[in-house]
Parts: C-alpha cells; sequence; structure tokens
C-alpha cells in the first residue's frame, strides 16, 4: 500500500541520526580542546591555536635584540598565518578520522 510507514525504517533512521550527532558533538570538544604550537620562521614567536581556530597563546619567545619593529610585525603575521594553517589541518585530519565510518554524500 502507498500511503504505509515503514516504522521501523523510521526508527532506524532516527537511530543513525542521533548516533551522527553524538559523534558530531564529540568530534566538536576534540576540536575545541586540541592545541597546535607553531612558531614563526625565524624563531622569534610562538603561536599556540586551538583545532577551531581560536588563537590561545602568542609569545615573543626569541631575543628582539637588534630586531625591528617591522620584523617583529612580520614574525607575528607569519607564526598567525601557519597557526591558522596548522588548526585547518590538524581539523581536517581529525574529520577524516571521527568520520571514517560516514562516506560522503555522492554529489549529483
Amino acid at each position: 500500500m502507498a500511503g504505509e510507514i515503514d516504522e521501523a525504517w523510521v526508527e532506524e533512521a532516527i537511530e543513525r541520526y542521533r548516533r551522527i550527532e553524538a559523534v558530531q558533538a564529540e568530534f566538536d570538544k576534540a576540536v575545541r580542546e586540541m592545541e597546535v604550537t607553531v612558531r614563526s620562521p625565524d624563531d622569534l614567536v610562538q603561536v599556540v591555536v586551538a583545532g577551531d581556530g581560536t588563537i590561545r597563546q602568542v609569545a615573543v619567545v626569541g631575543s628582539l635584540a637588534g630586531r625591528t619593529n617591522h620584523e617583529l610585525s612580520r614574525a607575528v603575521h607569519s607564526a598567525v598565518a601557519a597557526a591558522a594553517d596548522a588548526a585547518r589541518w590538524a581539523r581536517q585530519k581529525l574529520r577524516a578520522e571521527t568520520f571514517a565510518d560516514y562516506p560522503p554524500l555522492e554529489e549529483s
């Protein structure tokens, strides 16, 4: 009959959705707790960033002796840019691991 509802299919779909929601919540928590540390190419500045891209710490770890404001600014910019890239990479890696059992939907 065309108007019948397959209750078992509906229940299974709801259960799958709940599992995906739980895995997504675990992923979101892991991303917020994950930290990546990077340094500027000249080892002057260190940045700690969360997996979600939130900068947690910026520190000058090298000597400022003889450095110009421009050099310091360039080091901060380089470290922050590298931290953003590292956070994105870590997030993508964690997503691939977390959702390995859930292949992406095919595009039509």
